[in-house]
């Protein structure tokens, strides 16, 4: 019966493709978008969320085509080893700079460069020096020596897309969970909306971004996540390896602090919020 072991192995592969897969119901294959790819779960709508709002950006941000593998920003690829329902179609650039906090930073701060309204992205640094776009296209540049960091005017005023990623680039640089959790304001869990933040400061930590939620007929909400890791890599919607029936989606119950993601925990008090 020599061909019994490569029926089991088929069997076995076929088992494991599955288990890397969310609730099928859930995703529609063919959507170019996350509010197009990821299907609320049966008996939830969408939240509504304001045209023009964080929420609103983060739902129609393009992913890649389904069954897509998460590259690290060297291009190797990541196994999704039931980690990832979709990949964001967004840029991480090819050195090891947008880990978790980093692509959440990337996110929010293209929401803002495509509205019109880059005056508003500034990122405080590690060390508490507080770095504005704005003073960053008016030509000025970051001089870090030591523990000193200064602006010094050194170039020409820009505001081209070349300008904002060199200021981003920094940011990557300098920025990290640490520096993004005393940036954000907490807000209580049974408060969650998009574009909130899941995230642990310090070394180790890790940073998660809620990028949509949905609402049962019973009051009952659910919510999706995604994020980066080290090294570098693409940012990936997460599945829920706890609730396979809900995945994506994860239950948002306050009678739980605990929130279980396929590569970190966190409670429901480390919930936090971009404060404008």
């Amino acid at each position: 019966m020599k061909w019994l072991p490569v029926f089991l192995v088929f069997i076995f592969a076929a088992v494991i493709t599955l288990s890397q897969n969310a609730n099928t119901a859930n995703i529609n294959a063919k959507g170019a978008t996350l509010g197009e790819r990821i299907m609320p779960p049966k008996g939830y709508v969408r939240v509504a969320e304001p045209e023009g709002s964080f929420g609103a950006y983060l739902r129609g941000l393009k992913l890649k085509p389904d069954g897509a593998k998460v590259h690290y920003f060297n291009g190797r690829e990541k196994m999704n080893n039931n980690l990832y329902a979709a990949v964001v179609d967004m840029n991480i650039g090819n050195k090891d700079l947008q880990q978790c906090a980093d692509v959440i930073m990337h996110a929010r701060a293209e929401y803002l460069y495509n509205k019109h309204e880059e005056d508003k992205i500034h990122f405080t640094l590690t060390n508490g020096f507080r770095a504005d776009y704005s003073k960053w296209k008016a030509g000025y540049r970051i001089k870090v020596s030591g523990n000193t960091t200064t602006w010094a005017k050194t170039a020409a005023p820009c505001n081209t897309y070349q300008c904002f990623c060199s200021y981003m680039d920094v940011i990557y640089n300098y920025c990290g969970t640490l520096s993004l959790s005393k940036e954000l304001v907490k807000v209580p869990y049974a408060n969650m909306q998009p574009g909130d933040v899941l995230i642990k400061g310090g070394s180790p930590g890790h940073a998660e971004l809620v990028m949509d939620m949905a609402q049962g007929k019973d009051g009952k909400k659910a919510f999706l996540l995604s994020q980066s890791y080290m090294p570098a890599q693409e940012m990936q919607v997460l599945t829920n390896r706890v609730n396979r029936e809900l995945s994506p989606w994860y239950e948002l119950n306050a009678a739980n602090p605990n929130i279980i993601t396929p590569e970190w925990d966190f409670t429901t008090s480390q919930l936090m919020r971009f404060a404008d």
